[in-house]
């Protein structure tokens, strides 16, 4: 395959190749994962505009087009963080907030996010404090002037603390109950347009007098039917209802899986599953139905994504190890990794610490999938991020080796097609 290119964007190319990126160039490396299509060798992405216009197996490169060739990288996707506070400080109480975005508390100049890129993460999820049901997540890149520039998705998730009390409970309950009450009064005000459209179709005016000019019928309203704005703390629900948002629902125990599952009922809505791993989590109890006799299907039967730091347990009870990230997926069941606190060394720390759990029996493209494609997918982001693909963002990270070894060291990090760390000349 010949990468034909445009002359206009090639002269664009040979400009400014000194510690600059160019708009279009191409990458040679030793190796790609590229997550979603398996391991290229001896790869070669071309990238223009901070997307990736192709990628493949010794592709030959055209002549002018600026070449980075570093036959001794692995490259992947930037690291994907779904589930996280880092940068931010504000503390939040236990009242049930909904309509509250974590977007609020973004502050663009912050160091703290300037810096992250050093460590690989190229996306950030982060969400609101608090108790109980806190309010949006927001997804960023990391590098941005404004709020704007950062702003990937507002609204990427709802974060709902989900413990086994009737509190919990109620406020699950009363949420879709909003939602409930809304949907009344939107059946109710299209009822009404509907009549009133119908009826100023159909209306007449007298017939005109003799020497009077004939008026118009009346007509419709123009324009279509426009629904009522649900209630700030309805509207997650709705929109929950609807599958423009998902839940993240944080649980500590196989407990309060059960309670999350009574206080939902029948509601049927996209949700994932944060599972805290203390050295003795019971969470496995709830794993299969099957397995362990439940009333209701266990998480491996929902195939739900499991959102959890690279960490081994115990068996309760024993010394015995479990390896909780590989039961998840072998029950059936997704896996998002988070690094195993908020701070700089944990995620400098991250991949190190995966590679720990693929030591102990995890797959190794599950645990790949598991901190790129699948934490993309919590946050609504994944059509553009999370693999390395042909029209998605040029968000990559280097290695001199395989990323999960805790030898191998990060050489360089891509954002939108633009090297934000490394040393990197052409």
């Amino acid at each position: 395959m010949i990468l034909s290119l445009l002359l206009s964007s090639l002269a664009a190319a040979s400009s400014d190749q000194g510690t600059s990126t160019p708009n279009l160039f191409a990458l040679r490396v030793g190796r790609a994962e590229t997550v979603s299509k398996g391991v290229i060798e001896h790869a070669v992405i071309l990238v223009e505009g901070g997307k990736i216009i192709t990628i493949g197996e010794d592709l030959p490169i055209e002549r002018g087009i600026p070449v980075y060739d570093r036959p001794e990288w692995v490259v992947m996707p930037g690291l994907v963080s779904a589930y996280s506070r880092y940068s931010l400080d504000s503390e939040g109480g236990d009242d049930n907030s909904p309509e509250v975005l974590a977007s609020i508390e973004l502050y663009p100049a912050s160091e703290e996010l300037r810096k992250i890129v050093e460590t690989g993460v190229t996306t950030l999820g982060l969400y609101p404090p608090g108790n109980g049901i806190s309010g949006q997540a927001v997804a960023i890149r990391p590098l941005g002037e404004t709020k704007e520039e950062l702003i990937l998705r507002d609204s990427a998730y709802l974060k709902i603390l989900s413990r086994a009390n009737g509190a919990s409970k109620r406020a699950i309950k009363d949420g879709f109950k909003k939602a409930d009450e809304y949907a009344e009064k939107e059946k109710k005000a299209k009822e009404k347009w509907d009549k009133d459209n119908a009826k100023k179709g159909s209306e007449k005016k007298e017939e005109p007098k003799a020497g009077e000019e004939k008026k118009e019928e009346a007509a419709p309203e123009k324009g279509g039917y426009v629904p009522p704005e649900p209630e700030p703390k309805a509207k997650p629900f709705v929109d929950l209802r609807a599958e423009r948002l998902r839940a993240v629902v944080s649980i500590q125990s196989a407990a309060e899986y059960l309670h999350f599952l009574d206080a939902i009922g029948e509601e049927k809505f996209p949700w994932d599953l944060r599972l805290p791993i203390t050295r003795e989590s019971d969470l496995f109890y709830v794993l299969r139905k099957s397995e362990f006799e439940l009333d209701v299907d266990g998480i491996g039967d929902k195939h739900v994504r499991c959102i959890m730091e690279p960490v081994l347990s115990v068996m309760p009870g024993t010394l015995r190890t479990r390896n909780l990230a590989k039961d998840v997926v072998a029950a059936g069941g997704k896996l998002a990794f988070i690094p195993r606190g908020d701070s700089f060394n944990d995620h400098r720390q991250w991949l190190a610490n995966v590679g720990e759990v693929v030591s102990a029996g995890l797959d190794r493209n599950v645990a790949l999938r598991a901190v790129t494609l699948e934490p993309a997918s919590v946050l609504g982001v994944e059509q553009r991020l999370g693999s390395l693909e042909k029209g998605k963002d040029a968000n990559m990270i280097f290695y001199d080796g395989d990323p999960l070894e805790a030898s191998s060291r990060l050489k360089a990090v891509m954002l939108d097609g633009k090297f934000v760390f490394g040393e990197v000349k052409l």
